[in-house]
């Protein structure tokens, strides 16, 4: 996980110096960083001026999840940079160890799946390639043991 975290940061050092008007202002069109809440790595392409793709990759003591979402963003106007967003997904991944969520026994290398939401905020800093968003993740898990649950977490990113 070092590995890809250090990877992470020189890919995102090196496209700051590629970074185009755009994303020093308050919009930007793409960005990668990191989510604390489980810890994640997280990775947002805007396909329209309001609405982007999401893929998260979340790493934590009892497995791995890829999460993917369909975003909706509007403007607050009163505060320039700031975004709310709202949208589905889904999810898929794996348990790497046993693992025991209300009273339901999760074996070695058992599959996850399920649909997923997300409700969250948006700051782009103005003159500087970096956005932080604060979101929660709502998900209904559909294998093994169906169950609701929810993520979330702050997240920081390299925007270009």
């Amino acid at each position: 996980m070092k590995k890809i975290v250090a990877l992470l940061g020189l890919l995102a050092l090196l496209t700051v110096s590629r970074t185009h008007a755009q994303s020093m202002g308050s919009e930007y069109r793409t960005a990668i960083g990191a989510k604390f809440w489980p810890g994640a790595l997280t990775i947002k392409h805007f396909i329209k001026d309001d609405a982007a793709l999401e893929g998260i990759a979340y790493f934590w003591e009892h497995g791995f999840r890829f999460t993917g979402l369909y975003e909706f963003h509007g403007d607050i106007n009163s505060a320039p940079g700031l975004k709310w967003y709202v949208g589905p997904g889904a999810h898929i991944g794996w348990y790497n160890n046993g693992y025991w969520y209300h009273d339901h026994y999760y074996d070695d290398g058992a599959a996850s799946f399920g649909i997923d939401g997300v409700l969250g905020l948006d700051y782009k800093f103005r003159g500087a390639p970096i956005a932080m968003s604060l979101d929660i993740n709502p998900y209904f898990e559909f294998l093994h043991h169906p169950y609701a649950n929810v993520w979330g977490g702050l997240g920081i990113k390299f925007t270009f």
